[in-house]
Formats: structure tokens, sequence, C-alpha cells
């Protein structure tokens, strides 16, 4: 969004969900953005960092999510409007924090936009937030479209700060990531002036045993934020008085849910009850509403949240009234992945005994068949000339050489790609930001039960700041035997390439101070062996060295900056081009090795030509595949 699209009040502009977040924010006077990049998140830190000089606004990529939020509650209790963003993986990072701010409370209105991601899109799951909200007592607010998240946002700050305490807006990848008519409000004045009352209580979860009575005063909080909830423009109830099924509903599910009635036709006998404040539940009006149908069907992302507090709610309904529950739990709404028109529309179909597909068996058959047809498979690679493909070559082949069955733990990244082909299956674990040391300092003392295998740890650079550094001082202190790979390519480059705090810049573009990886390793007291990725014959011939070094943490730092990220700034190296003497195709003997098993995407097969082709659109220009070619067929010419 351009800085000047956000002060333009009364007029409609087409916003990603994220986007209308950040307009939200904007419009609620927010002073301070703090987050660590993660989709379907990032755009919300993105789009404020942008108009953070005009709007005096300081956004921040902190180094974790934990810390982002105690970022953003500094700010907070200092005075200062502050949001704070992370998707659903973060969420956990930053529990311990805001499993105690909860209980103190805040000052100034702070909001943390979780982003879930249904169907794992961008995640190593797909992890329901909202069940936090209600194991911590915080008020949960769950936007349908763009323009309700741009509200909504506005509206849980005056809500934070008038129960003094943190509030979740909760988004999930087709809100966040989807683009809609957004009409703005008017941005307020930026005066503002912060200051901490040291005469006011302290703001602490612990003090001299009392947590109860935080607690007590945590859960009559509820009881107020649930009266506010029932007269809330968030939601609404839509059909007949005496429908035959009701539909209750949040988030991404409404306007599925609505579009199943009109595609049935039935609006005569389905209504639909509308939550945006899905906990607490606002008791009231969701009880009286129930009482209008037998039939309930619950729709929703991910898990049956909002399905099991309704059933909890019905349970003190009047005595004598059945209600019949459907959704995720009957299976009627799938228990896993993304909602969709078609699920909605089929389970409301069944409820109601209706004969409904949503296309014709031919049709589906013709569309199957054109598929397979005309659409060619593509699996999930690195992208051309990325220094990760590089550097798990040098692995693979080290790992190989080394001859004792070596494997490598991994980590959150681009590089965890390197679970699959592109990355030569040399990655064997992926759970969480720095689980991959962690792993590795404990499979690294084993040794006492018969285990020699050799472990290898891989993260990123950014990773390495986020999560990796108490892991590897744990591992550095216990003399645990792995080695460790550091892939630097000089950003947060699945995400969009935020900076961290390796970077000479901050998330407003002004200049920071860089903290040098191999110096903090150093000074940990770890060796460390610095490489060029795209030197693979001295990456490899390094690990070897490594693999056989033993007793301690040792590490391999591999340094090349992403090659989309370089391509933006630099001309390519050289021109890469196959000699069609040197390649005889499928008459060679190495079975496509370069097409077939490196796999970098600016190598394709020339079917008509019988022999490897080089994609220039595609091409980097990076040069490495010719140090793979067991026919050095791939030459590549330095270009002026």
């Amino acid at each position: 969004m351009a800085s000047t699209a956000a002060d333009a009040p009364f007029t409609t502009q087409l916003l990603m969900g994220n986007e209308a977040i950040a307009c939200g924010a904007l419009e609620a006077g927010i002073g301070v953005a703090a987050a660590y990049p993660g989709n379907p998140s990032s755009e919300i830190i993105t789009t404020l960092a942008q108009v953070a000089g005009e709007m005096n606004l300081y956004t921040e990529w902190s180094i974790n999510e934990k810390v982002a939020l105690e970022v953003a509650a500094g700010a907070s209790l200092v005075g200062i409007r502050a949001l704070c963003a992370m998707k659903q993986n973060g969420l956990n990072v930053a529990l311990d924090f805001l499993a105690n701010l909860n209980l103190s409370g805040v000052k100034s209105g702070l909001v943390l936009v979780v982003c879930d991601d249904p169907n794992g899109i961008s995640s190593t799951n797909e992890q329901d937030s909202r069940y936090v909200a209600k194991v911590l007592d915080l008020p949960l607010l769950e936007p349908a479209t763009a323009q309700e998240a741009k509200e909504m946002t506005t509206w849980a700050f005056e809500l934070s700060e008038e129960i003094r305490n943190a509030c979740i807006l909760r988004s999930v990848t087709r809100i966040s990531h989807a683009r809609a008519n957004v009409t703005l409000g008017k941005l307020p004045g930026r005066q503002r002036h912060a200051g901490f009352d040291t005469s006011a209580r302290p703001y602490a979860a612990i003090a001299m045993s009392t947590p109860p009575v935080f607690h007590r005063a945590l859960h009559e909080t509820m009881d107020k934020v649930r009266d506010i909830f029932e007269t809330s423009s968030f939601n609404h109830y839509a059909g007949p008085p005496d429908p035959e099924l009701l539909v209750v509903t949040c988030g991404s599910g409404w306007l599925y849910s609505l579009e199943a009635i009109d595609t049935l036709s039935v609006k005569g006998r389905v209504a639909v009850l509308k939550l945006g404040t899905t906990w607490p539940l606002p008791r009231n009006l969701v009880s009286t509403t129930l009482l209008k149908a037998a039939k309930v069907l619950v729709v929703e992302e991910i898990d049956a949240f909002l399905e099991a507090n309704l059933k909890e709610l019905a349970a003190d309904l009047a005595p004598g009234h059945a209600l019949t529950f459907y959704g995720k739990t009957s299976g009627h709404i799938g228990p896993v992945g993304e909602l969709n028109p078609d699920m909605v529309t089929n389970a409301v179909a069944r409820i109601l005994n209706m004969n409904y597909r949503a296309r014709p068996a031919t049709y589906q058959k013709k569309a199957e068949d054109a598929m397979k047809d005309l659409v060619l498979p593509r699996a999930l690679q690195f992208c051309a000339g990325c220094p990760h493909r590089t550097t798990f070559w040098a692995i693979k082949n080290a790992l190989r050489m080394d001859g004792r069955d070596g494997f490598v733990t991994g980590d959150i990244g681009c590089y965890s790609m390197a679970l699959t082909s592109t990355g030569f299956s040399q990655i064997k674990t992926v759970h969480a930001m720095g689980s991959g040391v962690g792993l590795a300092s404990g499979m690294g003392k084993m040794d006492r039960f018969g285990f020699d295998q050799p472990v290898v740890t891989v993260c990123g650079d950014s990773t390495f700041f986020h999560a990796v550094i108490p892991a590897l001082i744990n591992a550095v202190h216990s003399r645990s035997d792995l080695v460790f790979v550091i892939l630097d390519n000089s950003g947060t480059a699945m995400t969009g390439f935020q900076p961290h705090p390796g970077i000479a810049t901050d998330a407003m573009g002004n200049e920071a101070a860089a903290l040098d990886i191999e110096t903090i390793c150093r000074a940990l007291g770890v060796a460390v062996t610095v490489t060029d990725a795209y030197d693979i014959a001295g990456t490899t011939e390094k690990m070897l060295a490594l693999l056989k070094d033993k007793g301690k943490p040792r590490m391999l730092l591999s340094r090349r900056e992403c090659a989309l990220a370089r391509a933006r700034k630099e001309k390519p190296e050289y021109r890469v081009r196959i000699d069609p003497e040197r390649c005889r195709g499928e008459h060679c003997g190495c079975d496509k090795f370069c097409v077939r098993v490196f796999k970098c995407p600016g190598l394709r097969w020339d079917r008509d030509a019988a022999r490897a082709a080089v994609d220039e659109a595609i091409c980097v220009g990076c040069g490495v595949c010719t140090d793979i070619c067991p026919q050095s067929a791939i030459v590549r010419e330095a270009l002026s």
C-alpha cells in the first residue's frame, strides 16, 4: 500500500486484509508496532513501516515474537497504543510473556494480531490460536472481511483500554491475503507523549503470592467483556424467525455460509448468526438465537473451537429444548484444512436432505483429465541460484564420503525444503524455530549409548537470532558432538526478506547496529569455519574436515546472499550455456544428472534436442551448475 493511500479518509482502497488491519491500527492512533516476520501475518508490519516516518510511528522487526510482544507492551505501559503481529507458530514463542501480561494488565491499548494458517500453506502446522484466548481469559475478535478487519482493529484498541488488558484479533490466511474494497476513516492527530506513572501499582503478575487476586480480577473483567460483546455490531443475525437450520459462523466461514444459502436457494429455511466476538461468547445473544432452531451447523476454521463453546453454553439452555449440532465433530465440516464454499454448501444440503453436487460427474472427469494432460507437475524447490542448494549438495557429498551414516536436523526457513529432493532429502527433522540445534545438542551426547553417527544441524541467519543462540549455548556448555551449519543468505528470505539483527538497516530503512554471527559464535567458544556457498568443492572439503573432528560443537558458516535479492541490485556474473558437443543427452551416461538430481529450475530438458538446456528467463547466472556436470557440458562465460 502506498504511503499516500493510508491518509486518505473516506476513500475506498483495494487492500489486503493485512493492509486493512494496518490501516485500522493507524486510525486507532498507534505509536508502536512490532513483530517477527511470519506468513500469513508479515504484511501488517511491512505496511506500517512504509508510513512510519510521516506518521511518527515506530515499527520494528524484533528478534522473535516474545520480544516483539514485550516491545509493544512496553509502549503500552508508558501510554502509547501498540500493535504486535505474528503467525500461529509465533504465538507459542510469545506465550510465556502473554500468560503473565494478562494478569498484570496494560495501560494504553495493546492489540495482538495472530494470523492462523489453515492447511499449513506456509507453516509447519495449522494450529488454532483461539484456545489461547480462552485459556488466558483474553478477548477474542475474528473479522470476516477486510473492511471488518480494519474496523475491528480500531475498536480492539478502545476495548483494550476500557478493560486495561490486551485484546487478541485472530485472522486466517484467506482474510489476511485476500484483497477487497476497504473504505478508510480519518486518522487522528500524531502528537503523543510517553511517560511511566511511578506512583501507580506495579504491573506484575506475581507480587507477594497474589496471583489468585489478579486471576479473580481477570475473571471479573471477562464478565464485563461479555456484556460489551452483547451489543457489538460485529455480531448479527439474518434469516427467518424460526429457521429449519441455524448456521453459526465466524471469520472466513461467514461469506462461505452466505454463498451456500444463495446457491441452494434456502433463504427462507436457513438463518445465519455471524459472530465477530468469539470469546467470551455473548451469552444472551447466542442463547436467544439458539432457541430459534432445533438444528445448528457451526462453520469455522480450523478446530471445533466455536462449536465446543456453543455446546457448552447450550447445556444451560431451557430444559426440553433439544439441539442437534452439526460441524466438525459430526463430519459435516472437514476436521482439517481450509474451508471452501463447496464444503459448506454440501453440509447445508446434507442436513436439509437436498440433492446437490457442485459439478456434474462428467464435467469433473473432464476437468481431472485436462489437469493430467495440460498441467505439468511442479514440485517445491529452491529458486534458481539458491545458495542453499549448493550447501546441501556439499553436505550430502561430505556425509557420503565420511561413510558413517551421518544425518541433518533442520529448522524453519527456505532451507526446510531440504526435506525434499530439492535439497537432496538431507534434512530429517523440522519442528520449531531453534529445534534443529536443540535436537542435535541432545543427540550429540548419546555416545555413552553406542551412538556414533555424525550429527549435522542447520539453521538460517534470521533463525539464529530468533531462537538458536540458547540451544547453541547449551551445546557448547555440554560439549555436545555436532556440526552446526549456518545458511547465511543475508535476510529473512522465506517471508519477504525483512531485516534481522545481523542486517545494518531496521524495518523503517534506518541505519541499525548489525551483529556479526561469526563474532557471536567465536565469543561462545565455537570454532568457526567460513565458506562461500557457491564454492562446492571448497565447502565439501571443509564440511568433511568438520565431520572428522569430534567432541565439541564446531560451525560452518556458509555465506552467500539470496540470488533473488542479489538479482534486484546486480547484473548476473555469468552467462550459462550448454555445449552441444559435450552434452550427448540421453546417450551421455549420466541419465540427465543436471535436471534429474541437481534440479536447478534454471536448467531444463529440451525434448526436441534431447539434451539439457538453460532457461534464460529463470537462470540468474550464478554458474555453479558447471561444477556438477560429469561431462563438463555446462559452460559459464564471464559477463563484463
